[in-house]
């Protein structure tokens, strides 16, 4: 692969004028899985078949405590500008609705071009803007309206005409054969070149929609319910060292962030609101539960089928063992419960094109165990999910695990690392809050940083060290010493008030400082 032999600034990054690089540059294949809890994986502590995953984390490594905003579009601008979504006006501040980022907060694939890099894109977008005016070469962008169909996608920002519900049609297959075929075209016609591929799968979003060979392998598996699977999970993340301390009780009376009494009318008397213990579930519930779960774990086992088709594509191309291979979620597990698009058929098939299922909080719940809460909620069971980093040249640690704590702003500064770019200051944006997670790929070691920060629909947080204050979007602050309470169990804030404040109000300026970082550039052009 070509050296790097441009240095220029873009976006928020500005880089030096003249700095030798030596050393191949890695090509980058950042794949996001949407909605997928912290246990989903096997590697995690799941039950789900994912060969393929576990097989690059056993060769590998995988974070403890990576971080994401709770919520699919704000985590897809921190992972691909390297701010705050709240620094680029991608999620809400006060004053500040969400819309098009500032003209300075340009996405990874526009700060690669110069230095020689062909980028790509295949599946979600949910960013403003459209993939190639925003610096991608080659992009298939498909929107969430079900997986049998697709009502709205787009093929190099130029919209296509919708399909039919198909049974050869499948939205995760058509965005890995996406991938599997531009990663083709790389090889054929710029195989001097790196290249990063930002594959984004919908799976396994809501609504929950597999194949029903898939569905059937795992019908069986949930009829257990989820407090047993939930316990299973958590003793087998004591045995692959993923967890420590005790498993957060279940929180019966969370049920969804937002409540859609319509869609329990529709759904029938299976669905239900809340994690109650499934011992108290009526036959007709647990069989829809049951169900329900199977259709979740088709949805994942697909996505890591998915996954290796493109993993194989890599080793075709022989560009496996020069490929860096950064695996996550845009959030947990969800407890919505919720019925839109098409419909709901209680006549169908669960998990057909003509059904709507939601994971709902019983079964969120165990996906993201051992934590607490939902997607949009800023504890750990919203936030924290799964960073898997494998790169057979790079990486030497095969299997290791990694404590310290990351966030999906830090994908930009450790891409650019490994890129040997040397950042500096540039007066026209913010700095950059990220940090490189390179130092953690040699061995066990601190990223140091001066806080981490969440705010979304009212739910609130920070972390400093090991120390996260946080709050619900109607609750008081509560106080957690993370090194000793992973799981968020003891609230220590009336034991320790002066932390208490101090933390808020680093929160606060925070939160001021991303008004201000917001408000420089007040452009409205809308980007094509």
């Amino acid at each position: 692969m070509q050296r790097f032999l441009l240095l220029l600034g873009v976006c928020g990054f500005c880089f030096s004028s003249s700095l030798e690089i030596a050393g191949r540059n890695p090509n980058v294949l950042l794949i996001m899985a949407d909605d997928m809890g912290y246990s989903d994986l096997g590697c995690y502590g799941g039950e789900i078949e994912t060969p393929h995953l576990d097989g690059l984390a056993r060769n590998g490594l995988r974070f403890t405590q990576f971080y994401n905003t709770a919520r699919c579009w704000p985590t897809r601008a921190a992972l691909l500008t390297g701010y705050y979504a709240q620094q680029v006006r991608r999620d809400s501040l006060p004053g500040i609705k969400r819309g098009t980022r500032p003209s300075w907060a340009r996405l990874l694939p526009q700060m690669l071009k110069p230095v020689g890099y062909r980028s790509y894109h295949s599946g979600k977008w949910h960013i403003d803007g459209l993939p190639l005016a925003n610096g991608f070469d080659r992009s298939y962008y498909t929107n969430n309206h079900g997986f049998f169909r697709l009502k709205s996608h787009y093929l190099d920002d130029k919209k296509q005409p919708a399909t039919l519900i198909s049974p050869k049609f499948y939205v995760t297959d058509a965005q890995a054969d996406h991938a599997v075929e531009i990663l083709k075209e790389h090889a054929k016609e710029h195989a001097d070149k790196p290249f990063f591929h930002y594959l984004a799968f919908t799976a396994p979003h809501f609504p929950l929609h597999a194949w029903p060979k898939d569905i059937e392998r795992y019908r069986e598996r949930y009829k257990q319910g989820w407090d047993k699977i939930r316990s299973a999970r958590w003793k087998k993340q004591k045995e692959l060292g993923l967890a420590k301390g005790t498993l957060s009780p279940v929180e019966r009376e969370v049920g969804p962030h937002h409540h859609f009494p319509d869609a329990y009318k529709i759904l029938g008397p299976g669905e239900v609101r809340y994690p109650v213990p499934w011992k108290t579930l009526t036959k007709e519930q647990q069989a829809f539960q049951a169900d329900k779960m199977a259709v979740h774990a088709a949805m994942v086992d697909s996505m890591d089928r998915a996954i290796g088709r493109v993993l194989d594509q890599l080793r075709r191309m022989k560009a496996f063992e020069d490929t860096l291979v950064l695996f996550l979620s845009d959030n947990g597990a969800s407890a919505e419960v919720m019925v839109r698009g098409d419909g709901h058929d209680p006549k169908a098939p669960l998990g057909s094109a003509y059904t709507y299922l939601c994971l709902g909080a019983g079964w969120s719940t165990a996906c993201n165990t051992p934590f607490r809460m939902h997607k949009t909620w800023v504890h750990e069971g919203g936030a924290c999910t799964p960073l898997v980093a494998h790169w057979p040249n790079g990486i030497e640690a095969r299997g290791e695990l990694r404590q310290t704590p990351g966030h999906a702003i830090d994908v930009v500064p450790t891409i650019l690392e490994l890129a040997k770019v040397k950042m500096a200051k540039n007066k026209n944006a913010p700095p950059p809050p990220g940090k490189s997670l390179v130092p953690a790929f040699t061995e066990e070691r601190s990223i140091d940083r001066n806080y981490l920060w969440w705010s979304h629909d009212g739910n609130r947080a920070i972390r400093v060290k090991g120390w996260k204050l946080v709050a619900t979007n109607d609750g008081v602050w509560e106080l957690f010493d993370l090194a000793k309470d992973r799981t968020e169990i003891r609230d220590l804030a009336s034991k320790h008030p002066d932390k208490v404040k101090k933390l808020e109000k680093l929160w606060l300026e925070t939160q001021n400082q991303f008004i201000k970082d917001a408000n420089l550039d007040h452009s409205s052009k809308k980007k094509k």
